[in-house]
């Protein structure tokens, strides 16, 4: 690559250009705002971003390098912008701090210049570093929040970042770093991390964005944890032609859609039905008008603050102004001029959920404490309502009431009900292909009559767990019908993949299965029982098998749940047979017989058990679900 030969900053400056990556809303796809990236800085011999703040800083130019970076930025930023809540991320270095250039006024002059607000600006500020901890840098952030700026720390989990991190900067966003978020459907570790301090920046009232994402895997777990906003190539690449951005990232809606799918309506509704709509105050309202609303209205104990596009920025509370309530000079001493009337020092950070999040992580996550007085709604991060500690409490307990008696008792996993619900309603999606995977062990009944049934519940739970570790999205569904039949169905897979899949945890069982036995029986590889005619055989040690029935998308004929166990029950017997303990049926290719109704023909076969089958199939008992 030839280099252009500049040798000073005001050449570079005039070189250098930005790419926009999207920053959009998990549960619906709207685009929220975009990061600014640096680009054309290799153009002059620098090989990352860092190494050019490097360079402004070590030749003292990094202040007036960063206001000019950011007059660029807010200038392209401005000519794409069509709504004009839409929010610019800026990166904003903290050598400097006492800097001149670092003041608010030098930013709000450019936000007028081109007719934008605060607002819509977020500075992005490092977590790599320990410079926040400098008391000239706090003093920094709360100027420019009390200028109506955003802030978020960026890389949150890497170099320096940690809970002091919080507590000193108090920032809007928390943007975890993209390492914690690779892979994260692999990673019970990095699972556990995202999901500690999602709860903890929820509990704070600050919002979460995951950075890096790439694979819809990854989406289904970080929806699920309750990331806010997700940024990364599987929504888009960094664009440096704005008019390739946009306001609606139709991918992510699917995808949301299709999580949305696997939650119970009522969970939904119960939620729903417990939201109120408390009066709120503007950010721009001043502190008297405030404390005239608590004087005239002794009911209400704290008011939503929202800013001029409807996004709470907090709370005020009422005990905020025990000190004036109770001055005999209090309400002149709020008008006073003197003391100022931005209401920015009484507003306290207090927890936001979107309203779409799984009803599940909102209990979860703000049921735990008993002191906090509720949540705030909003809807595409619009204020719509408030959630108090009560109504929270009252739908988790009738959640749980409701979910109790959907469950296996043994295993927790969704009953029988829900699993024939699910099939029905797999069968009425002709949009979609779907895997219907059955499970039966072998030879449980002699394990029992040998060991007894406490531990045959040992077995059962055993392979209840390694299911459950099968179900990394929404388009997975298992459950517990009942003994040691279990279900899987699985939406928009392959039957190679799932074949795959099916058969570790078949192997992964056996080999767990085995710890199970005494020593004797394990060394022989069997147990020696008796059969009804009191003859005596050799039992192999248990065993799992499986039935996938495939139902593609494009398919000859409607299919009622009978017709299918009844398929299932004619080829119950394969799987048991087949080395692999797998059997697979096309439902595709499945013809009625032309003599007799009840017959069905097909290419491809696998068994499945023909307990579950009759039981389904009389409609006595019915698969269970995840």
């Amino acid at each position: 690559m030839t280099l252009l030969n500049f040798d000073n900053w005001s050449q570079r400056l005039s070189n250098i250009d930005f790419a926009f990556q999207p920053i959009v809303n998990t549960h619906t796809g709207a685009c929220y705002g975009y990061e600014a990236l640096l680009r054309n800085y290799n153009a002059f011999g620098f090989r990352s971003v860092k190494e050019f703040l490097d360079q402004a800083y070590t030749d003292k130019m990094l202040p007036q390098l960063e206001l000019a970076v950011q007059k660029k930025a807010i200038r392209k930023f401005s000519a794409l912008l069509k709504q004009k809540e839409m929010k610019l991320f800026v990166n904003l270095d903290r050598r400097n701090p006492d800097a001149k250039e670092y003041k608010p006024e030098k930013t709000l002059a450019l936000m007028k210049q081109y007719e934008l607000s605060p607002d819509n600006i977020c500075f992005e500020i490092s977590g790599k570093s320990s410079l926040w901890e400098s008391d000239e840098m706090v003093a920094v952030l709360k100027s420019y929040r009390s200028q109506g700026f955003k802030i978020a720390i960026d890389g949150y989990g890497m170099g320096f970042s940690n809970l002091r991190t919080l507590y000193y900067s108090e920032p809007d966003f928390i943007k975890i770093d993209r390492f914690f978020i690779q892979d994260i459907e692999k990673d019970s570790k990095k699972k556990l991390f995202v999901s500690n301090i999602t709860d903890v920046a929820h509990y704070l009232g600050s919002l979460v964005i995951a950075v890096g994402l790439e694979k819809k895997e990854e989406y289904f777990i970080l929806r699920d944890i309750g990331c806010d906003m997700i940024q990364g190539f599987l929504v888009q690449r960094p664009e440096m032609k704005p008019s390739f951005l946009r306001e609606q990232y139709r991918n992510i809606t699917v995808l949301s859609q299709s999580a949305r799918g696997r939650q119970a309506p009522e969970n939904n509704a119960l939620l729903a039905g417990e939201i109120k709509k408390i009066e709120t105050v503007s950010y721009h309202t001043d502190i008297s008008e405030v404390f005239k609303k608590f004087k005239e209205k002794r009911e209400i104990t704290f008011l939503p603050v929202i800013s001029a596009n409807g996004e709470p920025l907090g709370i005020i509370r009422e005990k905020s102004f025990k000190n004036y309530t109770y001055s005999r000079y209090g309400n002149e001493l709020l008008q006073n001029p003197a003391f100022g009337k931005n209401i920015d020092k009484f507003i306290s950070k207090f927890p936001v959920a979107d309203i779409r999040s799984p009803t599940e992580k909102i209990l979860e996550s703000f049921s735990r404490d008993e002191n906090i007085e509720g949540i705030l709604i909003v809807d595409n991060m619009r204020y719509v309502g408030f959630l108090s500690a009560s109504s929270l409490l009252k739908t988790l307990n009738e959640k749980n009431l409701a979910a109790a008696s959907d469950q296996n008792p043994l295993s927790k996993l969704p009953g029988s009900t829900l699993v024939y619900e699910y099939i029905s309603s797999a069968l009425r999606d002709t949009k979609s292909s779907y895997m219907f995977a059955y499970f039966d062990f072998d030879n449980f009944k002699f394990y029992n009559d040998k060991y007894g049934f406490r531990e045959g519940d040992r077995v059962i739970l055993l392979f209840s767990e390694l299911l459950r570790k099968m179900v990394t999205s929404p388009d997975h569904f298992a459950g517990h019908i009942g003994g040691d039949d279990f279900f899987m169905g699985i939406r928009e897979a392959s039957m190679v993949k799932t074949r795959i899949e099916i058969k570790q945890l078949l192997e992964v069982f056996h080999r767990n299965a085995e710890s199970f036995y005494d020593p004797a029986s394990i060394k022989k590889g069997y147990i020696v029982s008796w059969l009804p005619d009191k003859k005596i055989v050799n039992i192999p040690l248990l065993a799992a098998r499986s039935t996938i029935l495939e139902m593609p998308a494009s398919r000859l004929r409607f299919l009622s749940v009978k017709e299918i166990t009844n398929i299932a029950e004619k080829h119950s017997k394969e799987a048991k047979d087949n080395p692999d303990k797998i059997c697979s049926v096309c439902l595709g290719d499945i013809h009625k017989h032309p003599d007799n109704p009840d017959e069905f023909s097909h290419k491809d076969r696998l068994p499945f058990p023909p307990a579950s089958v009759s039981a389904l199939s009389s409609g006595l008992v019915s698969p269970a679900i995840i």
